[in-house]
């Protein structure tokens, strides 16, 4: 539908979709609805090729958070499960289903703290750590692509102006980060 080059879905294009929303909604701003519109289409749009991208290592984009999760946590890449559950807004119960899952497929280990017997610990594998950094490959390539069009001082700006977006939500819903229900 639409004069959508290079589509394929029968999405209406953006102009289409903002006539739409007039139609019903009267008070609709279009130049903000339509970059709402176009920032959600470009995110969904980049989930299904990042998750893509993870199915085609083996790994699922649940495994893909763990992974990074513990990458950002730094050397020597280990998290309590409790940790990892609330960094990634999981239940604990789904952070252990996660976990169990990821330890059969060698991504992780899980080990009692030698400090703390009670205390459980999850740490990156080499292989783990290999999948993340092939995943990173593979989303590099994608991400230039994807800005092949922008000049250096476009992607500045696009940078900053997101950046500014992303603060002024987190100000305003600072307990969105995690997920409404668990996703594995």
């Amino acid at each position: 539908m639409g004069d959508n080059p290079g589509s394929v879905s029968n999405e209406p294009t953006l102009e289409e979709q903002i006539a739409a929303y007039q139609r019903e909604f009267q008070d609709l701003d279009p130049q903000v609805e339509k970059i709402v519109s176009a920032l959600s289409r470009l995110n969904r749009r980049m989930n299904v090729a990042y998750g893509r991208q993870t199915a085609a290592l083996g790994i699922s984009s649940a495994d893909w958070e763990v992974l990074k999760a513990l990458v950002l946590s730094g050397a020597p890449y280990r998290m309590g499960p409790s940790d990892l559950a609330k960094r990634l807004g999981l239940t604990p119960a789904a952070m252990t289903h996660r976990i169990d899952r990821m330890v059969a497929e060698s991504l992780v280990t899980r080990e009692r703290d030698e400090t703390n017997r009670v205390r459980v610990i999850v740490e990156l594998t080499a292989e783990g750590r290999e999948k993340w950094l092939e995943a990173m490959r593979l989303a590099s390539v994608f991400e230039e692509d994807l800005l092949q069009d922008l000049s250096p001082e476009e992607r500045t700006t696009l940078g900053e102006v997101l950046t500014r977006l992303l603060r002024r939500v987190e100000h305003a819903q600072p307990d969105a980060g995690g997920r409404l229900t668990d996703l594995d």
